[in-house]
């Protein structure tokens, strides 16, 4: 049974809930969506058993999720009983404060249960199940409002199912149903009520998660839809540009990465990477190639820029480029195709045949730090690891692992 924890009910009583530090991991991809933590002080190498194992949560149902940490919470998503939950665990020993069903749970050839990882947003939390539910709830578990993605818009259900971590911008929440004339679409995030929906974006929705860029002072809103990488003016959701050659035609999965108005697009299945400037005329952002590679075909662990270097993983081989001119740095085999993240001068790679490897964040050359393994539960260890105030968070599967990483 989920337990309330006085210190939590008492908060809950005064409508009150402890504030979201720099350190925390409110999302999907961290603070800024960038993959890169703020947090310091942390292992420089790991024990050859792995760093010490701070807590243990089970019985999180199944899903390939990763986790959301803010104020005294983790959030995650699973299954219970054929249904889509979230789940709220105590930060300090994993153990169980709530959990919310939101829909029924489906399940494809890879598994069953949501892929998604919630958003937390001051006092609320939102989620979007593998079924296309979307809702927004308190922080306390007290529902606020729900709709479905895919009946309202018109979306279809994916081959791999809904995959996506909605973004809040500011007054707004921002997700891609794939609908025709509603590839992309702006909610009010206190309602849920439309504020606006991409008309000239018909496309399918891709497994990647919506970012948001100040392109020369126009706020834009960077996706990879089933068919493009795009570029949708979050003003009024038009489409202002489409990158089709960074896409695929299976599934396109790895968040964009902007930077000084540029943005990279990746995806796998032979495809590669394009590297975009971005420029704006009469409010309307264009964009040009600047360079393709086929060294950063990246399937499903995403990408991520430190010091204007990128890391991930080209199909199977970690590999480093220069942001700039896509020039490749050096290439290893490391712990084997997987997922990325940043925190005080490391890559926290996890392999999705259950390997978790710390890698020093150089251009200069591939340089192990330690490698530890982790329960393997049956099915491919997609949920990305998570960087937060000195632990390092694992999911897979029905089971969560936290990591004491601090100095």
């Amino acid at each position: 049974m989920p337990t309330t924890l006085p210190a939590l009910a008492i908060l809950a009583l005064l409508g009150v809930w402890p504030t979201q530090t720099s350190s925390d991991w409110p999302q999907w991809q961290g603070p800024d969506r960038t993959r890169i933590s703020t947090a310091t002080g942390l292992l420089k190498e790991w024990p050859a058993t792995g760093p010490a194992v701070v807590w243990t949560a089970k019985g999180l149902g199944s899903g390939f999720g990763s986790m959301a940490v803010a104020g005294d919470l983790v959030f995650v998503q699973g299954t219970r009983d054929r249904r889509s939950v979230v789940i709220a665990l105590h930060r300090a020993d994993g153990k169980e404060v709530w959990s919310k069903a939101l829909g029924a749970s489906v399940s494809n050839d890879q598994g069953p249960g949501p892929r998604s990882t919630p958003t937390v947003d001051e006092d609320r939390v939102y989620a979007l199940t593998e079924n296309g539910d979307l809702a927004c709830l308190k922080t306390d578990g007290t529902a606020v409002w729900q709709r479905n993605i895919l009946s309202d818009f018109g979306g279809s259900q994916l081959r791999w199912l809904v995959s996506e971590s909605p973004l809040i911008d500011g007054a707004h929440l921002v997700v891609s149903p794939g609908g025709r004339n509603a590839g992309m679409v702006k909610l009010d995030k206190m309602t849920g009520e439309t504020v606006w929906a991409a008309t000239a974006l018909s496309d399918s929705a891709g497994y990647s998660s919506v970012v948001a860029a100040d392109v020369h002072g126009v706020r834009t809103y960077l996706t990879l839809t089933a068919s493009a990488g795009v570029g949708v003016r979050a003003s009024d959701g038009k489409l202002m540009f489409r990158y089709s050659k960074a896409a695929n035609r299976t599934a396109n999965v790895a968040t964009p990465v902007f930077s000084d108005n540029t943005v990279f697009f990746t995806s796998g299945y032979g495809t590669g990477g394009g590297l975009l400037d971005l420029t704006v005329r009469n409010g309307e952002v264009a964009a040009t190639e600047r360079y393709f590679t086929l060294s950063m075909k990246n399937h499903h662990g995403g990408v991520v820029l430190v010091d204007g270097y990128l890391y991930g993983f080209n199909d199977s081989i970690l590999t480093c480029l220069d942001f700039a001119t896509g020039r490749v740095m050096w290439r290893h085999r490391s712990v084997g195709k997987g997922s990325v993240s940043f925190a005080d001068g490391h890559l926290y790679v996890q392999s999705e045949t259950n390997l978790v490897g710390l890698v020093e964040a150089t251009p200069s050359g591939y340089r192990e730090k330690g490698r530890f393994e982790i329960p393997d539960k049956g099915l491919s260890s997609w949920a990305h690891p998570v960087v937060s105030n000195g632990r390092l968070y694992v999911r897979n599967q029905d089971t969560m692992l936290v990591y004491d990483i601090h100095e």
